[in-house]
């Protein structure tokens, strides 16, 4: 079941991997707190139609931090990050989630920080740098700021997430999540427009496609992997974004490919493969002595 697990949730990071093209193509010049806002909120009340389920009261402040840190803040910081950045400075400066996952780890789950996920999340980040980094790349400091501020939140969300489990189906705890980030972003949101923006075809199409498949299809996946992966792993499945940004930059805009994007690449992939190898003794080490593994 691991190997399914795992191709499951990578589907989330891989459709991630065309935010960028759609932002700058589809919503350019919008504000990062509106695109988040209506991003989050439609998908979020739409599935919670789906489910007919309300959180219970106990849960609102979990929620609400869940929501912000992996919907309100995480998306706006991307969004300011995509704008303010070339998109292989921004994908590089979310690799380091997989390291923060790591670090949040030890205190909140108690984990143990292994050479081996450590290396892994090593490989992750200089995977991704050698696959979209350009040595012309402009720098902004509130975009990397941003970026790294962007990093930190999903890291963090990643691992409460896990440490927060409702006895509840992945879709219902998405729709409460999304909900939670998306009526967050409402009041700050007001205040920061001066006036609502015109959104025409191509906006719509973007919001559309960034709110059900980008959002509510994509992180009910990726809420059903962190219930069943280790953190680290599943953070390490991030590296699908970037991949999938590039191919299909190469599939679709013809873009070349480097021989330095064609090793980070293979970096990436390693980076899973030993990911994959932790987990294998993560699950070895939880299960009770004289168990034997059902094979996956």
């Amino acid at each position: 079941m691991t190997r399914t697990d795992l191709l499951i949730t990578g589907l989330a990071p891989a459709i991630w991997g065309s935010s960028y093209i759609v932002t700058t193509s589809l919503l350019p010049g919008q504000s990062p707190l509106l695109v988040a806002l209506l991003r989050a909120l439609p998908a979020g009340l739409l599935l919670l139609l789906l489910v007919r389920q309300l959180p219970p009261n106990r849960w609102l402040p979990r929620l609400a931090i869940l929501g912000a840190l992996n919907f309100s803040l995480f998306w706006v910081l991307l969004f300011v990050s995509a704008y303010r950045l070339p998109g292989g400075v921004a994908a590089t400066l979310g690799a380091v989630q997989p390291l923060l996952v790591l670090l949040f780890s030890v205190p909140i789950l108690g984990a143990q920080l292994r050479l081996t996920a450590a290396a892994a999340a090593g490989f992750s980040f200089v995977g991704v740098a050698l696959l979209v980094l350009t040595p012309d790349a402009e720098l902004d400091a509130w975009g990397v700021l941003a970026g790294l501020g962007g990093a930190a939140s999903m890291a963090l969300g990643v691992v409460l997430t896990r440490k927060w489990q409702p006895p509840v189906p992945p879709l219902t705890f998405t729709a409460w999540q999304l909900t939670a980030g998306g009526l967050l972003l409402i009041p700050v949101t007001a205040l920061s427009l001066e006036a609502l923006p015109s959104l025409d075809a191509g906006n719509l199409l973007g919001l559309a496609y960034m709110s059900l498949i980008g959002g509510a299809l994509t992180y009910i996946l990726w809420f059903r992997g962190i219930s069943r992966l280790e953190p680290s792993m599943v953070s390490l499945l991030g590296v699908f974004s970037p991949l999938t940004a590039v191919a299909l930059g190469w599939i679709f805009l013809k873009e070349g490919l480097t021989v330095m994007q064609v090793a980070g690449a293979i970096l990436a992939l390693l980076s899973i493969w030993l990911g994959q190898s932790k987990l294998r003794l993560w699950r070895e080490s939880r299960a009770p002595k004289g168990a034997i593994n059902a094979p996956d």
